[in-house]
């Protein structure tokens, strides 16, 4: 019996208290069918800001304005997230039929969405699906009523889950590089290994073109010399016996030509015959031609025509250039078809590089690209100027090249590149370094900045190259994102994540 009489008692107690809650809840006419739905509602981990609001009866932030009580909550059936809305006036509920409701929820990564609501048992939800992230500023106006009764009250919510908090220092410590999303033209591109090599057509073999006995060797190997610049002399008899026939033919030249202008004058003054006058004019232009035939020759073999010893040959440079190649020595004999120097301009260079055959549609003359090597720090960009029209039988490649000017001189032939040829390009109008991109549960994001830390923000690619991603949806332009080392805000996202409650 005591223990009836207990049971009782604190049937009574328990029946005091709620009505005692009925009686000073403005949520009277929603609160207990709120109760019957069992709807799955965000823990108070999850959101940043219930500290700051009153909690509702039905576990949602609760915002005194206006003489309204309004009642927001995020509420999950089926895994479809949907905002609730319950009003409330003078301590009375408001009949659903009386109350509309329109929103805007505002995201970090830029986008803003319309919110709007239907009515449904004795609440207002939203029509549209509140994706995640959860990390948004919800601007609600309610309106009770119409006409010149018409009421209007607004609430904000906000969520910030997910959000990756570091201060300042930590973000140093971390070397996080913060970039701005924007437009650019992004290059389709292919890979393909290259070899730097010199110019062909700016390589030069200097050889004699006269034998002799080498007397000087000015040059050295690796100098960088000038056009003209002598590189050595050879003691040529060749070039004496030239030399010496250029004099003759000079002294023959020299008397037929006065031969010719006395008897052209005898002839004029009816002094000799016209016959003289003609055999003076033959032989002047047969010394002249003969004087002109060793000139060119002497052109043709480098030489000066005249010089202070007559087998004295100078080698020089053709243009400007390194020397690449030495194959002489002071006192040895030297043919006149052997290559002494070898010189290069090695202010222009060649990269060359093989193209299988899939890709000969693709890379063309005139492509754009860029070369790059893992021990330069530096690229630089050039055009496609010549592409082999023979497949090779062992390599079935073809060669392609590409001239890269070189005023350095930092891209060294035999330094092994790689080569990007741009074979498409289109403009995009958001795109980050494609560094930036991480991948979460196999989705593609991107860590953007947010008051006090960061948010992986869910994105959907577009065209990516080795340097650039295009952003299709999900980032708008002028988003700050973490474009070096976002792999660490991945790791901490790993270690400190927690699973919503839903």
């Amino acid at each position: 019996m005591n223990n009836f009489k207990h049971q009782l008692t604190v049937c009574s107690l328990r029946l005091a208290l709620g009505l005692a809650l009925v009686a000073t809840s403005p949520f009277l006419a929603v609160t207990a069918y709120a109760a019957e739905e069992n709807h799955e509602s965000h823990s108070e981990a999850e959101t940043s800001n219930e500290d700051s609001h009153e909690q509702g009866p039905n576990g949602g932030e609760v915002t005194q304005t206006n003489g309204f009580a309004l009642e927001l909550l995020l509420a999950e059936e089926g895994g479809e997230p949907r905002l609730r809305i319950w009003s409330a006036s003078s301590g009375a509920g408001i009949p659903i039929d009386s109350v509309t409701a329109r929103g805007q929820l505002t995201r970090p990564n830029g986008t803003v969405q319309s919110i709007t609501f239907s009515r449904s048992k004795g609440y207002l939800q939203s029509e549209q699906i509140i994706e995640e992230p959860h990390f948004f500023s919800l601007n609600v106006e309610v309106s009770v009523g119409a006409g010149a009764e018409k009421k209007t009250a607004v609430a904000l919510l906000q969520r910030q889950e997910g959000k990756i908090a570091l201060s300042d220092e930590q973000i140093a410590a971390n070397s996080l590089v913060i970039e701005t999303a924007g437009p650019a033209t992004l290059q389709q591109t292919l890979l393909f290994p290259g070899e730097i090599k010199f110019n062909e057509d700016r390589t030069a073999h200097v050889v004699p073109r006269l034998s002799g006995i080498v007397e000087s060797v000015s040059a050295v190997l690796g100098e960088q010399v000038k056009t003209g610049q002598v590189l050595a002399t050879i003691s040529s008899a060749a070039l004496a016996d030239m030399r010496s026939e250029l004099l003759a033919s000079q002294k023959r030249y020299a008397l037929a030509s006065t031969v010719y202008k006395r008897e052209r004058k005898l002839w004029q003054e009816k002094v000799s015959a016209e016959q003289d006058y003609l055999q003076a004019r033959a032989t002047l232009s047969e010394s002249e031609i003969a004087l002109q035939n060793i000139k060119q020759k002497l052109t043709t073999v480098g030489a000066s025509p005249s010089s202070p010893q007559l087998s004295r040959l100078e080698l020089r440079a053709p243009f400007d250039g390194v020397i690449i190649e030495k194959h002489i020595s002071l006192g040895e004999s030297v043919r006149e078809d052997v290559n002494v120097f070898t010189l290069s301009d090695l202010r222009t260079v060649w990269v060359e590089f093989q193209i299988a055959a899939k890709d000969l549609e693709s890379v063309q003359i005139g492509k754009k690209a860029e070369v790059s090597s893992t021990a330069l720090s530096s690229k630089v960009r050039g055009t496609v100027s010549y592409v082999g029209a023979l497949i090779g039988q062992q390599t079935r490649t073809a060669t392609a090249r590409i001239t890269l000017d070189n005023p350095n001189m930092a891209w060294r032939p035999g330094l092994f590149v790689t080569v990007s040829v741009a074979v498409s390009e289109n403009d995009s109008g958001v795109t980050v370094a494609a560094d930036a991109i991480q991948t979460i549960e196999g989705q593609p994001v991107v860590f953007i900045v947010v008051p006090g830390g960061f948010l992986a923000q869910p994105v959907k690619l577009g065209t990516v190259n080795n340097n650039r991603a295009e952003i299709a949806e999900g980032l708008s332009p002028g988003i700050k994102y973490v474009a070096v080392n976002s792999f660490i805000l991945k790791s901490e996202l790993g270690k400190a994540s927690a699973e919503h409650a839903h």
